[in-house]
């Protein structure tokens, strides 16, 4: 039972970190193969604790935004109302959240720090996506059961490539905010949509 309180006090503190934490499937790949866990337990687990972990960063984010230049507030204010009124980002929204092997954490960033922009569509999506991903990755476990855990960790970990893609999806996150976004057309005078607290 402990080893289950381990996993999820491990994967929470992995999504609660802005960069540079391992992937939550290689977490759980490493716990299902060194302690016999079962896979339908460590994989509800990791997702509940993932979400909680991401929902946690985007409220930080949400919570200290004000830290951030105004300019930049305002730009990616401008860019939530995109997100809120355009069907097509809508869609390629719920898509990113859901399907993308990507470390989420920049995402959930940039969704804290856009105020008015509801988290817990995106929690769902994050969700249900993840718990598809880490199914795979857990139930195909047992084909990496005779390489080194260890060192599939630390590759992630230490990786030329692991390490750019973290660096540029935080260049990414400065960047979005770095463009001056004028808001949506369809702005004035609405506020109900799914993505709108």
């Amino acid at each position: 039972m402990w080893q289950y309180i381990v996993v999820a006090a491990v994967v929470f503190f992995a999504n609660v970190l802005p960069a540079f934490a391992p992937p939550t499937w290689s977490i759980l790949v490493f716990f299902t193969l060194n302690y016999n866990l079962q896979p339908v337990g460590i994989i509800l687990l990791g997702v509940i604790a993932a979400a909680l972990g991401r929902y946690l960063l985007a409220l930080g984010f949400r919570r200290y935004r004000h830290l951030l230049p105004h300019w930049y507030l305002r730009n990616m204010e401008n860019a939530a109302t995109h997100v809120r009124r355009s069907t097509l980002s809508v869609s390629t929204l719920f898509i990113v959240f859901f399907v993308s092997p990507l470390s989420s954490a920049q995402l959930f960033e940039a969704a804290g720090i856009m105020k008015d922009l509801a988290l817990r569509p995106l929690i769902a999506a994050f969700m249900a996506g993840r718990a598809i991903t880490y199914s795979v990755y857990v139930l195909g476990a047992q084909a990496l059961s005779d390489t080194s855990v260890g060192a599939i960790l630390t590759k992630e970990l230490r990786s030329p490539q692991g390490i750019a893609l973290q660096v540029l999806m935080v260049a990414l996150l400065v960047t979005l905010g770095a463009i001056k976004w004028k808001p949506h057309p369809s702005t004035v005078g609405k506020a109900s949509d799914i993505f709108t607290k």
